[in-house]
């Protein structure tokens, strides 16, 4: 029984003490023990959700104080009020904003205080309260859930009390959609009408022009082996547009206002000259690179010229240097030039001066593509060895 007893004792003195050691954390972190506090009243006048005696104070977000004590007021029953006690040096003043925040994963809610004016006066007592009373914003202690539920009803509200006015709106809005079906014909002339008026329709479509590709050639004494390949010719930046271009003076031209070529001047080069070469059976076959073509050469070109001289007499002049590649290496090479004279700077004759000239180094740049690629004799000669 003695041994019973002393057991009994042991466990109730373990208890007490550890009873002592949580109620004084407790009374410390409640405002009690030894630090000096300063006591506000702080009044709501709406719900406080969440908000419970040891919630924190901030003070433009530093802990100063916590909730010492919550209860609700006798005169105004939508008030709720706050006892904090907070650090005594805290700046607290009577321009002071107070309000609440949900902080942390769980959203506990916390008192926020909001520096005023550093000249304001410092809050004062109230009769009947133990300390200077502060009145939180009007707002305060809505969560986000609150705040939306709050607007979500003004929002239904606004729209319950305009139902009748909506409803007009909308069936005026199908009535006017189904007027504009009904006279869309109508609304393409007057939108037609408009262009005329301001000057944006009627406009004229700028002519385009093309050049011309040979079809006829002499016939060569044996027929000519091999594949050839023709890259997009280089040009300047001047030639590598859609413009016809007359040069003045020294300059590099300017363009023709009412005509251009169909496409890009290289581009259209290009086609021409593998078309020219196709049509002088010359060659087994001509293609641009392409993948899986694999060709015996390649004939490369740049455009140096291609354009009017309007001085001293109008004259079309084309230059177009060229280069024959054989494994690699340059096999020949040679610039061809031609000038035709034009009758006028007139579009139309611009471009049959030109046509023509283009003709002439078409007929040329065959020629001698022809001439310096090796007969099937000799390459297959080669081959053997």
């Amino acid at each position: 029984m003695e041994t019973q007893a002393r057991y009994l004792w042991v466990g109730a003195f373990s208890l007490a003490v550890m009873t002592a050691g949580f109620a004084f954390v407790y009374w410390l972190y409640s405002g009690g023990g030894f630090r000096e506090r300063a006591v506000y009243e702080i009044r709501f006048d709406n719900p406080v959700s969440g908000l419970l005696a040891g919630s924190a104070v901030l003070f433009n977000g530093i802990r100063v104080g916590e909730v010492t004590e919550l209860r609700l007021s006798q005169e105004q029953p939508k008030q709720v009020v706050a006892i904090v006690g907070i650090d005594p040096s805290t700046p607290v003043r009577s321009d002071t904003s107070v309000s609440m925040d949900f902080q942390g994963l769980t959203g506990a809610p916390v008192i926020l205080l909001t520096g005023g004016s550093a000249t304001a006066a410092a809050a004062n007592p109230v009769e009947g309260a133990p300390g200077p009373v502060l009145i939180a914003e009007a707002d305060s202690g809505q969560s986000m859930t609150q705040a939306a539920r709050t607007t979500l009803k003004r929002i239904d509200g606004m729209i319950s009390e305009n139902a009748e006015p909506l409803r007009d709106v909308i069936a005026n809005l199908k009535t006017f959609s189904d007027a504009l079906a009904r006279n869309s014909d109508r609304v393409d002339n007057v939108v037609a009408g408009l262009e005329r008026m301001t000057g944006g329709a009627g406009r004229p479509r700028i002519p385009t022009y093309s050049l011309s590709a040979l079809t006829t050639f002499p016939a060569i004494p044996q027929e000519r082996q091999g594949q050839l390949v023709v890259p997009e010719p280089a040009a300047i930046m001047a030639l590598s547009n859609d413009k016809i271009l007359i040069a003045y003076d020294s300059s590099d031209g300017a363009p023709i206002d009412n005509a251009q070529w169909g496409d890009n001047l290289p581009v259209l080069v290009q086609a021409k000259l593998i078309e020219s070469l196709e049509n002088s059976h010359y060659f087994d076959a001509v293609s641009r690179p392409v993948d899986g073509f694999e060709a015996d050469e390649q004939l490369l070109t740049e455009v140096r010229g291609f354009r009017i001289d309007a001085s001293p007499t109008p004259t079309a002049r084309i230059a177009i240097s060229a280069r024959l590649m054989r494994d690699g290496r340059v096999a020949a090479t040679r610039v061809f030039e031609s000038s035709v004279p034009i009758a006028s700077l007139e579009a139309s004759s611009a471009v049959a001066g030109l046509n023509q000239a283009f003709g002439e180094v078409l007929q040329q740049l065959v020629a001698w593509t022809s001439a310096n690629r090796p007969p099937p004799a000799a390459a297959s000669g080669s081959s053997a060895q």
